[in-house]
């Protein structure tokens, strides 16, 4: 039984990855947009076209991972060695020069290559010790389940915090060397960037490798194996629809706000009321988010992780429809929010699960093919986290082109509108459903990964 410490140092380390995947996924766009002013054409090009890049780095990264051996372990020494270009790539990537739009347009090529290679060098070997903190299938759920929760409270911070802090920055020019808007971001970015870098010390400092890493194979053999491997086509596959359900709908929040709701609306609860803004809505959806996690292992060890999985979906596809329905109005307000957090609980079940069936199937492939490729198959979540996040906000303003919105415009025609209700309703609803026709046909269950843990047990698999 792992000791407490580990789990939440393990925690610390997606807490970190969190709060600037969650920034990334859900302000990046509108930044590029609207304060960096990049077209939304340039700004949907840029984020799908540096995926490609991704599609070698993840498993590249894997395979070096892989292949790593130090007195700290194979995987937990890059919390330590990326920390610091971590945080200096984030508040890159937020830093707007003054330049003509070629100049910035290039700029932020390379900054988001840049963000999203460091990313992939800690995130990739991160992921991938949960293969090797445990052998048992139920505690790398818990141990997931921390990992979750963690970052989705890390989610919370981040997004609560950060329209406060552009506004600090922007309200105490005095005391800062703040000019425009811009800066603004850039300070905001300084502050988070300054805490994830301690967290992703602290994961270091608190977690341990205790599982043996069986040995790799060559490179083509691990291959092999991982193309051969059917359930992790699988749950590659539910990754993404997971990614691309929370980044379509995530995205598209700062524009629902600004341009659709109004960015400061007030909701009467008749004894009480609150100010209704984007970065509420967001931080409501981590805190039940948390809630979720909590449940995920109580329920799949209940349910199995699998059928666990398939009924969140199934509930997340209904009451995204019912989303597209919700009037202008007070109770239309009140409605929204008690939707974000149902559906927020439960894409919170299934964010753990992700990481814990893809445990399993790093389980499964050394035990039929021999070889352990535990990063390599890890660096296909990490992929499919960013591929998933660069389809859905590429997707998700190249919809708004289409439909005719116009960024920092006053009103916005009817045909906008519709576009961002069909992404915050329909469109993620179809993603759900998907997902659950390639659940259907993943074939490790609860029965079916006791036999492959008690296997790997018997044969030395611990430190």
């Amino acid at each position: 039984m792992a000791k407490l410490s580990e789990k939440i140092g393990y925690g610390m380390g997606d807490m970190s990855s969190s709060m600037f995947w969650k920034i990334f996924s859900y302000y990046l766009p509108i930044f590029y947009s609207d304060v960096f002013q990049l077209s939304l054409a340039q700004t949907a090009t840029l984020m799908f076209v540096t995926r490609i890049w991704d599609t070698v780095s993840d498993p590249m990264m894997g395979v070096i991972a892989d292949r790593t051996e130090t007195r700290w372990g194979k995987y937990r020494p890059y919390l330590l060695w990326f920390a610091a270009p971590f945080a200096i790539a984030g508040i890159l990537l937020f830093t707007t020069p003054d330049w003509d739009n070629s100049g910035k347009l290039i700029y932020a090529y390379i900054t988001y290559i840049l963000m999203m290679t460091v990313y992939t060098g800690i995130n990739v070997p991160y992921a991938s010790m949960l293969g090797v903190m445990t052998a048992d299938s139920q505690e790398k759920t818990v141990f997931s389940s921390y990992r979750m929760f963690f970052a989705y409270g890390g989610s919370f911070i981040a997004l609560f915090a950060w329209e406060p802090l552009c506004d600090f920055f922007i309200r105490y020019q005095p005391l800062f060397p703040v000019n425009s808007e811009a800066d603004a971001w850039q300070g905001a970015m300084i502050v988070i960037a300054g805490v994830c870098l301690l967290l992703f010390v602290g994961s270091f400092l608190l977690t341990r490798e205790h599982v043996k890493a069986g040995q790799s194979g060559g490179l083509g053999s691990d291959l092999m194996a991982l193309l051969k491997n059917v359930p992790w086509w699988l749950i590659t596959g539910a990754a993404l629809c997971t990614n691309l359900f929370n980044t379509v709908r995530g995205a598209t929040v700062a524009y629902y706000f600004k341009y659709y709701i109004g960015e400061n609306v007030h909701v009467d609860l008749g004894v009480t009321g609150f100010l209704f803004f984007a970065g509420l809505f967001l931080a409501v959806g981590e805190v039940c988010n948390m809630v979720g996690v909590v449940s995920a292992v109580p329920l799949s060890r209940r349910l199995g992780k699998k059928s666990t999985f398939i009924v969140s979906a199934l509930s997340l596809a209904v009451l995204s429809i019912l989303f597209f329905y919700l009037p202008l109005s007070n109770a239309g307000f009140i409605m929204m929010l008690l939707l974000q957090i149902v559906i927020s609980i439960f894409t919170g079940i299934v964010s753990p699960l992700v990481w814990s069936m893809y445990a399993d199937v790093a389980d499964y492939s050394t035990a039929q093919h021999g070889t352990a490729s535990t990063a390599l198959i890890f660096s296909s979540g990490s992929m499919a986290q960013k591929f998933g996040g660069a389809i859905a906000g590429s997707a998700v303003l190249l919809l708004f082109d289409a439909f005719g919105l116009i960024p920092n415009a006053a009103s916005q025609p009817d045909s906008a509108i519709l576009g961002m209700k069909l992404t915050m309703s329909y469109i993620p609803a179809a993603i759900a459903l998907l997902e659950i026709v390639i659940l259907f046909f993943y074939p490790l269950t609860t029965v079916r990964m006791k036999e492959i843990n008690a296997n790997l047990q018997s044969k030395d698999q611990f430190i």
